[in-house]
């Protein structure tokens, strides 16, 4: 009975939150330990990941063990992020900074970052998807990309393409 009224009073803050699941599926090669760590700001572009959001994380492989992030939250390959919101509209993106690379090789040898998701908690994905970004060659060219759409799988998790600017003509 104690653990099932601590279990309650633990998860009651959260059932006023909206949540969505940051999923970066496993790839294949060492891309997988570049961490990309976590912006999301408001309209105002403030940032509030420890003001406004709840965030946990679990790996591909135990859905439903959670971890708390200790400091910073960042996703490696394999793992799934649930964020719960205060009501509002926010901007998610992700980066890595230059000296949390690993020494990857890539074409891109600043920070690398992404597209800007926005997140409305008014009419909310439940899922959205990180995903590396390639070139046409599929080397990785040191981008991250967020969609809602789940990326295409074929023993591994593909990279979105960065089509070169003579495709789009």
């Amino acid at each position: 009975m104690k653990k099932l009224l601590f279990i309650l009073l633990f998860l009651y803050p959260f059932s006023f939150l909206f949540g969505l699941i940051i999923y970066r599926p496993y790839n294949s090669g060492d891309i997988n330990e570049i961490r990309c760590y976590l912006k999301v700001t408001d309209e105002n572009d403030n940032d509030v990941l420890k003001t406004n959001c709840k965030v946990f994380y679990a790996w591909y492989n135990k859905p439903k063990v959670f971890y708390s992030y200790k400091n910073t939250v960042y996703i490696s390959g394999g793992m799934a992020t649930h964020i719960y919101f205060k009501p509002g509209r926010y901007k998610i993106s992700v980066y890595t900074p230059r000296d949390k690379q690993n020494n990857f090789e890539c074409e891109n040898k600043d920070t690398w970052t992404s597209n800007t998701f926005i997140y409305d908690t008014d009419n909310p994905p439940k899922v959205i998807f990180i995903s590396p970004v390639a070139n046409d060659n599929v080397f990785y060219c040191g981008q991250w990309y967020i969609s809602f759409k789940a990326p295409k799988f074929y023993k591994f998790t593909k990279p979105a393409i960065l089509r070169s600017s003579e495709d789009n003509e």
